[in-house]
């Protein structure tokens, strides 16, 4: 299944994330730092979406209460209650 959430509070602007049997399969982000959320997304493909949830809920950006990794658990969240 494939879910597309839209970020709020950060740099980035859309998230495609997919995933089968509570994998993730892919994951996209547009805008935001490009290199480093291209490698975010490659390292959760393969994992389990609640160990990816658990890993990069509540991280923040600088002064912001959010950051793109936390945007991120929130898009695969709303793909698992799908």
């Amino acid at each position: 299944m494939t879910y597309t959430y839209i970020p709020k509070g950060v740099c980035s602007r859309k998230m495609t994330v997919e995933i089968a049997d509570g994998i993730v399969k892919s994951a996209c982000v547009e805008g935001g730092c490009s290199g480093n959320l291209q490698g975010l997304t490659r390292l959760i493909v393969g994992m389990k979406a609640t160990e990816a949830i658990e890993k990069l809920q509540g991280i923040r950006c600088g002064f912001k209460s959010t950051s793109c990794p936390d945007q991120l658990a929130k898009a695969l969240a709303g793909a698992l209650q799908q």
